[in-house]
């Protein structure tokens, strides 16, 4: 049996063993735990303070994000060589490597190569003060 089989199976075997662990209770608890969408996510990685949705969805419009990202609601944003942004407030992560908070997110907006060495996505000269409404916007996106 080749090595990739065995560690497969032997994290089978471990994955088993701490569910069987659980009991029926533990994982009937498990299941319902992901089931209520009741809850909000926590207010603090969806909301940017002091910050403008409206004129976030403007400027992503102005600096012409949407030649390379879809963005819902923005004109013209419907660019195909960067990843769609539909949804991006509930994504745990800015280009597969930085947490999406709202902090990490307008820290991104201003300056994606200081984050990411080597991102596809370029400085497009976007101050403080505009990335913060940018932030809120594409955090409201869920």
């Amino acid at each position: 049996m080749c090595l990739h089989r065995r560690a497969r199976r032997v994290g089978e075997h471990q994955r088993r063993a701490r569910l069987t662990a659980l009991g029926p209770a533990g994982l009937l608890l498990l299941a319902l735990a992901g089931c209520d969408r009741s809850v909000p996510p926590d207010a603090r990685f969806q909301t940017v303070p002091q910050a403008d949705a409206r004129r976030g969805q403007a400027l992503l419009a102005r600096h012409q994000c949407g030649a390379c990202h879809v963005i819902p609601e923005v004109p013209g944003a419907a660019g195909r060589s960067g990843p769609t942004l539909e949804h991006f407030g509930r994504r745990s992560y800015i280009a597969g490597a930085v947490p999406n908070t709202p902090e990490l997110l307008q820290r991104w907006l201003q300056d994606p190569p200081a984050l990411v060495p080597g991102t596809a996505m370029p400085a497009m000269g976007v101050s403080p003060e505009a990335a913060r409404d940018m932030a809120a916007y594409l955090m409201a996106l869920r």
